[in-house]
Parts: C-alpha cells; sequence; structure tokens
C-alpha cells in the first residue's frame, strides 16, 4: 500500500490521496478501475523481465539462408534472394486453411470447421536486428506487407475479421527470437471486435462523431507526426498502453498508403524507443484493431482502425478475468507525461 505522505505525483496530488476513478472507454466498451493507492510513481515502473540481447542462433529457421527450414512462402519482399520481409505459413496455425465453411454454418452453427490463415511476417533477414533497430521506411515495408497479405487474404468470402498481432518476448508470448509479427484471419467477428463496433457507435449517436477522430486531450497525447497520434487511452486498461490513431478518418487499416505507411513506421518506431527506455526494454504485444472485413456503409461514419501497444508488466487476474474489467494502479495523464519527457539519443 502507498503511503499518505508519498512525495505528490499525480498532478500535484499524492498517491495516497487521490481517489480512484472508474472510467469507460467509448471505443472498447470496457469499464476500467484506476486505482492509484495500489501503485509506485509512474516513473518507478521497470520490467522484470527485460529482453536480453537477441544472439544469431545457428538453428533459426527465420534467418536469410534457411528458407527451406521454413513452412511454405507466401511471398517476399523484395522477391529476390536478398529480401528484406518473408510472408510465411504459419509452422504450427491455430487453423486450417484448407477447411471449408459453408454459408449456412455461418449463420447458424455454434460449432464451425476450423477454417482460417495463420500466418507469419519475418520482419527483418538477420536475426539480431528487432523492429525497433530498423529505420521508418524498412518498418512502413514490414506495415505495407501486411496490407499486401490482408487484400490476398479478404478475397476469400469465409474470411469476416483479420487480426495482425506482434508477441516480443518469451512472456508476450512469442516462441522465437527473430524479430516477427503474425496474421490470423478468422470465419467470424470476435466478441471484442463486435462491443468495439457498438461502442463506438453509441458515441457516434449521442454526439455525430467518431471518437477516435476526435481532437485528444493534450494532458494525453505523447507524440504526433503528420498524419498519426500517439497517446494514452483515456481508460488504460495496462500501466503504459499507448494507442497510435490516424489523425484521417480511417476504417480498415489495409487502405495504408507508403507515404502513410512510413509515417507511422517512424511514430511506432519512437513509441518502441520510449517504451524500452523507460521501462526497461519490457515484452510486449501490439495488436492492430481494424474493422470487420463486410461492414454496413453507415458503420464507416464511426468505425477507425488504430494499433495497441501493451507492454508486459503485469499479469491479468481473477477480478480481470470474471467480470472483463481492468485495475490500472497508474493514470493515463502521469503515464503520458512521462513518456513525452523520454529523451532519446
Amino acid at each position: 500500500m502507498s503511503s499518505p505522505n508519498r512525495d505528490p505525483d499525480h498532478g500535484g496530488d499524492s498517491a495516497g490521496t487521490r481517489s480512484p476513478e472508474i472510467r469507460k472507454d467509448p471505443v472498447t466498451n470496457r469499464w476500467v478501475v484506476f486505482s492509484p493507492a495500489r501503485a509506485k510513481r509512474p516513473t518507478d515502473f521497470k520490467s522484470k523481465s527485460p529482453q536480453n540481447p537477441n544472439p544469431k542462433s545457428s538453428s533459426c529457421p527465420f534467418c536469410i539462408g534457411r528458407e527451406d527450414d521454413c513452412a511454405p512462402e507466401i511471398f517476399r519482399v523484395p522477391d529476390v534472394p536478398d529480401w528484406k520481409i518473408r510472408v510465411i505459413e504459419n509452422l504450427y496455425p491455430a487453423l486450417n486453411r484448407d477447411l471449408e465453411i459453408q454459408t449456412g454454418q455461418l449463420k447458424t452453427g455454434r460449432v464451425l470447421p476450423g477454417f482460417g490463415f495463420h500466418d507469419v511476417v519475418v520482419e527483418a533477414p538477420v536475426h539480431s536486428i528487432q523492429l525497433s533497430d530498423m529505420d521508418p521506411e524498412d518498418i512502413g515495408g514490414v506495415l505495407l506487407a501486411y496490407t499486401k497479405r490482408i487484400e490476398q487474404i479478404k478475397q476469400h468470402d469465409s474470411v469476416k475479421y483479420i487480426q495482425v498481432f506482434k508477441n516480443h518476448g518469451a512472456s508476450a508470448g512469442a516462441s522465437m527470437s527473430h524479430s516477427h509479427s503474425q496474421i490470423l484471419a478468422l470465419p467470424v467477428v470476435p466478441p471484442t471486435v463486435s462491443s468495439r463496433l457498438d461502442g463506438t457507435k453509441e458515441y457516434f449517436d449521442q454526439t455525430g462523431w467518431c471518437c477516435l477522430c476526435e481532437a485528444k486531450p493534450k494532458e494525453l497525447v505523447i507524440n504526433e507526426s503528420c498524419h498519426f497520434v500517439s497517446f494514452v487511452p483515456f481508460a488504460a486498461a495496462f500501466p503504459f498502453e499507448i494507442w497510435i490513431v490516424p489523425k484521417y478518418h480511417s476504417s480498415h487499416f489495409h487502405d495504408l498508403d507508403t507515404n502513410k505507411a512510413v509515417d507511422l513506421g517512424r511514430l511506432l518506431k519512437l513509441m518502441l524507443q520510449k517504451m524500452a527506455k523507460q521501462l526497461n526494454k519490457p515484452p510486449f504485444n501490439y495488436m492492430i484493431h481494424t474493422s470487420p472485413l463486410e461492414v454496413a456503409e453507415s458503420q464507416l461514419l464511426y468505425t477507425h482502425w488504430f494499433l495497441q501497444i501493451v507492454p508486459q508488466l503485469s499479469g491479468v487476474g481473477g477480478f480481470e478475468i470474471g467480470t472483463g474489467c481492468y485495475i490500472n494502479p497508474v493514470f493515463p495523464e502521469d503515464v503520458a507525461k512521462v513518456l513525452r519527457e523520454v529523451s532519446l539519443p
């Protein structure tokens, strides 16, 4: 428990005297409990399991020259032996791309064949290079590889939602240390996505605005680029959670063009570097939250894609699992201030 005599560190109030709050996020449609009495200072948050340097492994199948050790390749960028990015099938896919689903099963079935696509994006040919080491143009190339693969997958009528995500570090779910991300395509729209649509619709119906298009309070903003803004969400579920959102209205991530991909790459690199410096190189996940492939014209007015970054600093307990509500020990305004002030070489 925090002492009531702690030095002020929460907007002029101490962690011990600032009252808890319960906030609702209109995007995720989720309640979050902010309980600063459970916390240390925002600047004291550090990863307890930082990622070690990534030594070259002679047996890593993702390294250049070992392409034959991988699952089948889908495409590479550029299409030459000295590639920069490879998109391959997952050797242990969660779903099977060879199964078939009948239309009637999608409408009425409680059990469906395990159809779907599960791919891996190898982000660099060299084992020691992490995404945050790459220049913005090369990170933009990774983002464009996502969009190219999404465009290919969405030609399959049975695919309803496509999730792009990255697990960095063993405790964040990564089974391989070589820098990579994944794409998983589902024949259903997941419940969190449906809840997000409900939340953004409710906000639009009440205000006439897309909630992610509205100007962000300056106390939550970390950095901005030409086309994107990074900030801590008003009801962040996790300590030091970051969102990167297009300043322009866009429902589908795969509409990203080359210029905006490089701009996003620049801001994503900055956020990963700031997070690594401030939090002692924590394991992390990022997820690209986009709209279902099939949305009504009216839904396009309030659906807006974004990229979420979650450093792995604390576990999820029984309260969170049981209620779907999260307890965050640090207020978003304090996190944004700390991250704004991180200086990089």
